[in-house]
């Protein structure tokens, strides 16, 4: 509980230096604005702030003040007014206090695989879509009934484990429209927006980037390890011709390995090849690529799946490698569904 409290004073001081667009001092303080909306996502309710207001008025006191320190609860349209200014970057010390605090009470080392390095995955989400809002930065498309929808989307990053029931998300890269450019932001170039922010203060943490077959190109890969780190992407032959073309007839080197999933034996059978061409070219970074399906006792298949890394596979490591990769959903079921859909 004491890490708690000290969490959230952390994000109440962040909250507190918020810019303020009001010329005087309003009813509400900023700290008190930005934890508002926070209770909401806290508490995983959308009437939590009004039914706050209902135990103040019945009972002088609410869970706003005993949990959160807020003096005042402001309205929702308040709060939308008054935060939608502010820039997300505000908030980026209350995501290194998270790291700090569980990097100093052990809390990490949970997360650690492959001899102490830690899984980041990378991912992008979408938050917003109408057909009838929009704003200056949302992003745009037109659907084939000629429609055009504006919404807004953001690149997560999010420390998971496999095995490991919680995951650890990192300040997001939001996708917009970059000043001076003329096409919209995609995936990619956040990604490489967010390793040129960040990894430094990844660095400590041995980092081992996973993603999907978006990111498993050149230029995410050669960001991923020029930041210190290494990468490990899914890789589908529609998308790599090069690459499948080069381990064309080649020997592979293979394993299989049989284990209780369940209450139901599987055999997994891993291929793989080490120094293949991600692209064409005198400049082609070379990776390592991991082939795996699992089939059930039946001998029915029931999952495949190819990835490429510039992790060394070997026949000792080429189990954990894989494992790790497919821990890259977690970053769907453990963070994005609970922050969409409250599972």
């Amino acid at each position: 509980m004491r890490h708690l409290e000290d969490l959230l004073g952390g994000l109440k001081s962040a909250c507190a230096v918020f810019p303020d667009k009001r010329k005087e001092a309003g009813v509400y303080s900023m700290a008190d604005i930005g934890l508002s909306a926070f209770s909401l996502f806290f508490m995983q309710s959308e009437s939590f702030l009004s039914h706050q207001r209902s135990l103040e008025e019945g009972r002088k006191m609410s869970n706003c003040q005993t949990l959160f320190g807020m003096a005042k609860i402001p309205t929702d349209n308040h709060i939308r007014a008054m935060l939608d200014p502010v820039h997300p970057l505000h908030l980026q010390p209350v995501f290194d206090q998270v790291i700090g605090v569980l990097g100093e009470h052990g809390g990490l080392d949970e997360f650690q695989r492959l001899g102490g390095r830690t899984l980041i995955a990378l991912d992008g989400t979408e938050y917003f879509c109408s057909q009838k809002l929009g704003c200056p930065h949302c992003q745009t498309r037109k659907r084939s009934n000629g429609a055009v929808e504006s919404y807004h989307s953001m690149l997560a990053a999010t420390i998971v484990a496999p095995g490991h029931a919680m995951v650890v998300p990192l300040m997001p890269e939001f996708i917009v429209r970059q000043d001076g450019a003329e096409k919209q932001d995609c995936e990619r170039n956040a990604a490489k927006r967010w390793l040129a922010k960040h990894s430094k203060r990844m660095t400590p943490l041995a980092p081992i980037y996973l993603g999907d077959d978006l990111f498993a190109c050149q230029p995410i890969a050669e960001a991923a390890l020029e930041s210190g780190g290494d990468f490990l992407f899914t890789a589908k032959p529609d998308s790599h011709k090069t690459l499948y073309d080069f381990m064309s007839g080649a020997s592979l080197e293979e394993l299989q390995v049989r284990r209780k999933d369940g209450a139901r034996h599987v055999t997994i059978r891993y291929r793989w090849f080490n120094g293949a061409p991600l692209r064409e070219g005198r400049d082609a970074l070379h990776a390592n690529w991991i082939g795996m399906t699992v089939t059930d006792a039946k001998g029915k298949q029931t999952y495949a799946n190819a990835f490429v890394t510039s992790l060394q596979v070997t026949p000792r490591t080429v189990d954990e490698i894989a494992t790790c990769a497919r821990a890259r959903w977690k970053i769907e079921n453990e963070s994005f569904n609970v922050l969409k859909n409250n599972n």
